[in-house]
């Protein structure tokens, strides 16, 4: 008569132990979807260079989206002043960011300024249109390699890519340049699943000391206008 009470009490703790796991793999699940990670990738401008207050788009976003969301919510800056494309993709061959690439919730990448205005000379008040087109093929292959990596790592996550802005709005050669330059970078995330393209050109069209801090950056009332402009184009 034993046994059988033996197999009944072994059966309770193996259900009770099953039912523990299954409450247990649940509760992590929504730990996880109480709290999401931003992963900013970029040069200067996701860096924040200008503002003042040190937070750029990157600190607006996580402030925005944390004052609007009911989990929590992390933005991880990995944006690099200087930094070009090819930059960029040496950054993602790191095995730490590497790492931290595959658990982001969300991915946004800006990236290309460098490229145009180094090639150019370090400036825009004349263009060099030889030396702009060779850059831009270097720019289009570096950001195909840098999204075969994401999507590699990372097949999910919606990735935000932000289109450069014209730093001086006044000159229609600059513009036409950054036009270019836009429609190949659209063209080529277009390839990719889960991406979004956000244009920042249409924020900025005069140059001012109210939305701009020196000849490129954008001082914070001008990040928060890129801030404004993801959170308006994509759904969170």
């Amino acid at each position: 008569m034993r046994k059988p009470l033996v197999y009944i009490f072994v059966s309770v703790l193996l259900v009770s132990g099953i039912f523990g796991l299954i409450a247990f793999d649940q509760s992590k699940d929504e730990a996880k979807k109480d709290s999401e990670v931003f992963m900013a990738l970029g040069d200067s401008l996701t860096y924040g260079v200008g503002d003042e207050s040190g937070a750029g788009y990157v600190g607006d976003l996580q402030k925005l989206l944390t004052e609007n969301h009911k989990g929590n919510i992390t933005v991880d800056n990995y944006g690099i002043p200087g930094q070009q494309s090819d930059g960029l993709l040496h950054q993602l061959g790191k095995p730490g960011v590497l790492e931290d690439l595959e658990k982001a919730d969300y991915i946004t990448v800006f990236i290309g300024m460098n490229d145009l205005v180094k090639s150019n000379g370090m400036t825009l008040d004349k263009i060099h249109d030889e030396k702009v087109k060779r850059s831009k093929v270097d720019y289009e292959r570096n950001l195909s390699e840098i999204f075969n990596i994401i999507r590699k790592k990372n097949p999910d996550a919606p990735v935000l890519f932000l289109g450069l802005y014209n730093p001086k709005p006044s000159s229609e050669e600059v513009g036409q340049v950054i036009q270019d330059w836009n429609d190949t970078s659209q063209q080529v995330v277009s390839q990719y699943s889960h991406v979004k393209f956000i244009s920042t050109n249409d924020l900025f069209e005069v140059k001012s000391t109210e939305y701009f801090s020196d000849a490129l950056h954008p001082n914070k009332k001008g990040y928060l206008l890129i801030t404004k402009k993801i959170v308006e184009e994509y759904d969170f």
